[in-house]
């Protein structure tokens, strides 16, 4: 196997651990909710305050990767985030579940924006696209298998299994992280974070038009998966009549074009140039999520319907996010780790915003997760079409 794609699926996989957590133990909202005794609300609550705690805590891992290393990070936060999984299996009512997924998120932090980094120190441009979309492939299997798998689990031994899973993969992950992940950040090129220095740092990422108009398209896009992963299951399972399992093959089902679309992220912007590229994959994407709104608030109420058109929406989805990614780091090497830490925070926070927004208006039909979805596109293309002004040698093909 060679170095790319030995790295590619070990990044892949590490990145997978924390969306794995989320995505294996969807099918079991509705069954927590019934076993603690608990609202809808409260049981989304554990899904919103693992995404809040998964944000603001990468502001935490960045700086930390760029002073220390990519290593330590990793094996601090898997650690956490194999306390917070056993922790969730013996939680006795819902508060301590959400508590314990605090804790969850502040481990899973690590495993986003660590990652991200080190493609950055090992890959640039269309290469680093390559990267991304490789480690996206192996990131994107979880959304098809992690559900199907928690089903099986869940229908003979009950929800809390699910946690003990997750904790048995966090161990595996340590051990990933031990024996295949050399070290890609070594002390010569490490920099010393003070408070004055991180926060030259930010403020500096702060007021960069195109780091932040490149991480908001990004973060809209993601704000919509996030809308979907919080109320599908109830509108799949409650609406629409579902099992824990059919849920599980349903949900896989809306991932698979997610997955091959982003598999052609680096030939389109080869061929095509980055910018271009990712532009008109928003168009598209936001075209699609706007049908699909009007489709349903025309009345139209049919699952079929519904996973149809998500299919085509992941579809463009799948371009835009590791393309967006790449381009908000292209220019910001030197802080990486940071610049990663600040992007993922910032998409984080939105897509929790957005996953809260959507909740309160209920799951008595898909309309309301439509409609977060349909917003998030538009924002995202509006967005683009104000900062996507990238200098000329990015937004070119190859060569």
């Amino acid at each position: 196997m060679s170095p790319f794609a030995r790295n590619a699926i070990v990044l892949g996989l590490l990145a997978a651990v924390g969306p794995f957590a989320i995505d294996m133990y969807l099918p079991a909202l509705p069954a927590i909710r019934d076993s603690l005794g608990t609202t809808t609300g409260a049981t989304q609550m554990t899904l919103m305050a693992f995404f809040i705690a998964f944000g603001l805590c990468q502001l935490v891992y960045g700086p930390i990767a760029d002073m220390s290393g990519r290593k330590l990070p990793l094996y601090v936060g898997l650690g956490l985030f194999l306390l917070g999984s056993i922790g969730c299996a013996l939680s006795p009512s819902v508060e301590w579940l959400i508590g314990w997924r605090v804790v969850q998120g502040i481990g899973a932090a690590s495993v986003m924006v660590v990652p991200r980094a080190i493609v950055r120190d090992l890959y640039t441009g269309v290469e680093a696209t390559k990267m991304m979309g490789l480690v996206m492939l192996v990131l994107s299997v979880s959304p098809i298998l992690a559900p199907f798998i928690g089903s099986q689990i869940i229908i003979p031994f009950g929800w809390r299994a699910v946690f003990v899973a997750v904790s048995v993969i966090a161990a595996l992950a340590i051990l990933l992280l031990f024996w295949f992940l050399p070290e890609t950040h070594p002390p010569a090129a490490r920099i010393r974070v003070s408070v004055s220095a991180l926060g030259r740092g930010m403020a500096g990422l702060l007021r960069h038009r195109q780091f932040l108009g490149l991480t908001f398209v990004g973060g809209f896009g993601m704000a919509s998966f996030f809308a979907f992963l919080a109320n599908s299951p109830f509108v799949y399972m409650t609406h629409y009549g579902l099992s824990e399992e059919q849920y599980g093959i349903a949900f896989g089902v809306n991932a698979i074009s997610f997955i091959g679309a982003s598999q052609l992220a680096s030939r389109l912007g080869a061929r095509f140039g980055m910018t271009r590229m990712v532009m008109t994959a928003i168009a598209f994407y936001a075209a699609s999520a706007v049908a699909m709104f009007v489709v349903f608030a025309a009345g139209v109420d049919s699952l079929t319907v519904l996973m149809v058109m998500m299919f085509l929406t992941n579809a463009w989805l799948g371009l835009v996010i590791p393309t967006s990614m790449v381009l908000a780091l292209e220019e910001h090497g030197p802080v990486a780790g940071i610049a990663s830490a600040l992007g993922g925070t910032l998409q984080m926070l939105l897509g929790g915003i957005v996953m809260a927004i959507a909740s309160l208006f209920g799951q008595a039909s898909a309309l309301p997760m439509v409609s977060a979805i349909a917003a998030c596109a538009v924002l995202a293309f509006a967005l683009s079409q104000l900062t996507l002004r990238v200098p000329r040698a990015l937004a070119q093909p190859a060569e």
